[in-house]
């Protein structure tokens, strides 16, 4: 299973948050660390913030913060939201599949998928930043 580049960034912001200490990086900031466009950034770091997970001030002295919620969300959780509910395969898309009604092989994608997520639904945010990945982190962000 491949994630989208919106799933990935968030993981990667929030990682990124969570190691953040006292500073408060920017978005620009962020997505340069993370060597991504502004735009897409942005519209992660915003849907981030609608979640709760992280706060944003603007202005000077602002940036972002990770949030309590954000340091123990379930990436498991984070991952659904980000990928959203559909099945690995379009059986039902412009051109319908012919196995369509007698199909075992959707059931079995679906349970893998189910499976993929459930082997994240106990990691937080905050244990993806322990040693040796947090120190790596913070060794590439432009900020200390």
């Amino acid at each position: 299973m491949r994630l989208l580049r919106s799933t990935d960034l968030a993981l990667r912001v929030l990682m990124r948050l969570a190691v953040a200490g006292d500073s408060t990086p920017t978005t620009r900031e962020v997505a340069a660390d993370m060597d991504v466009p502004y735009t897409h950034a942005a519209k992660v770091v915003a849907e981030l913030q609608h979640l709760g997970l992280l706060s944003a001030r603007r202005g000077r002295g602002g940036g972002l913060a990770l949030t309590e919620a954000g340091r123990t969300a379930s990436v498991g959780a984070l991952v659904r939201t980000f990928e959203g509910d559909g099945d690995v395969v379009d059986c039902e898309g412009a051109s319908p599949c012919p196995l369509h009604s007698a199909c075992r092989l959707r059931g079995a994608l679906r349970r893998a998928q189910e499976a993929f997520f459930a082997s994240l639904d106990p990691l937080t945010v905050a244990d993806m930043v322990a040693a040796p990945t947090g120190p790596l982190l913070l060794g590439i962000s432009s900020r200390p």
